[in-house]
């Protein structure tokens, strides 16, 4: 198989039927073989009954059902896992990304790249409630894990089999897919792809999920920079902390004994046995970790998401 299309859903039935006749013509000029997988992520609509009844026609579509809404990440992941192409090109449900973009990521991704991510330009999103926040976001994404990207928000993406297959999503980390690739040595790039206004179905998104968004990048930057030495976050951190508390109680006891002053009620020894016991925490948390992150890496991996039924495609066109 060349080619996987990814598409995770949730509630999107309006959106289904023209997106998949976009995606076969913009398809069929490549003369790839492919296979469109949508991952139903617990729908509560129509969304399952019209992809049921696709897939009767639509002989290159495979439906991936989930048990319940796991989000989007996981619907990602459960695509991810379930794509047999040797290139996997994963994009929105809603209709806002263009499929008549994807020619153009996979010629980006012959340059020699493993990972090409959309830029949405010009963003059909309302100022203040999508664009400012994620422009905000976006320069502190690449700012901390160190990969310029412009958009990072952008589902489409064209990703190398090997690479796809070896990413480990979770929480929602999907948009953070690039740093993370980047990360595991994959070679990245970007180009500007076309975003439409959404004509149906109605956003998920909110302003609400930008601090979300800090949460989950101050996890993407430990996990890059300290999943398998949290001794050295923690422990410089008890180090720092446990230091100054024994300055300041040498301090407090050359007062004591030189001048003979009463340091029994002063707040300051309060602080330097708060430091001290804060140091000596933080360094044992930096072990306990240390011991977590090797049970981690040597588990057996084990999905985010459960399926409930899987229908293959026939064929691939």
């Amino acid at each position: 198989m060349d080619l996987s299309i990814v598409v995770p859903v949730y509630n999107e039935e309006e959106s289904l039927e023209p997106l998949i006749r976009e995606t076969n013509r913009a398809l069929a000029p490549l003369g790839k073989s492919y296979e469109i997988i949508v991952v139903d992520d617990g729908s509560n609509d129509g969304t399952y009954p019209i992809l049921t009844r696709l897939h009767k026609t639509e002989t290159c579509l495979k439906v991936v059902c989930l048990k319940r809404n796991f989000g989007q990440t996981a619907a990602v992941a459960a695509g991810l896992a379930h794509a047999q192409g040797q290139v996997i090109v994963a994009m929105d449900g809603d209709g806002q990304n263009d499929p008549k973009d994807i020619p153009g990521l996979l010629a980006k991704l012959d340059e020699g790249f493993d990972l090409v991510s959309g830029w949405r330009f010009p963003r059909q999103d309302p100022l203040w409630s999508r664009r400012l926040p994620s422009s905000v976001a976006n320069a502190l994404i690449s700012w901390m894990t160190q990969v310029k990207l412009h958009d990072y928000g952008c589902t489409l993406k064209a990703i190398r089999s090997d690479t796809a297959k070896d990413l480990k999503l979770y929480g929602e980390m999907h948009r953070f897919i690039p740093a993370i690739a980047y990360e595991r040595g994959a070679r990245v790039a970007e180009i500007k792809v076309h975003h439409r206004p959404r004509l149906r179905g109605k956003s998920k998104y909110g302003i609400a999920r930008t601090f979300r968004v800090v949460l989950d990048l101050l996890t993407v930057k430990f996990l890059l920079s300290y999943a398998t030495r949290p001794l050295h976050i923690f422990g410089l951190l008890g180090l720092l902390t446990g230091t100054v508390g024994l300055l300041v109680a040498l301090f407090l006891t050359a007062q004591k004994f030189l001048y003979g002053l009463d340091i029994g009620g002063r707040p300051l020894l309060l602080l330097a046995v708060l430091l001290i016991v804060i140091g000596f925490q933080f360094v044992t948390m930096g072990l306990l970790g240390e011991m977590l992150a090797r049970t981690y890496h040597e588990s057996q991996d084990k999905p985010i998401y459960a399926v409930k039924e899987i229908l293959e495609a026939r064929r691939a066109v």
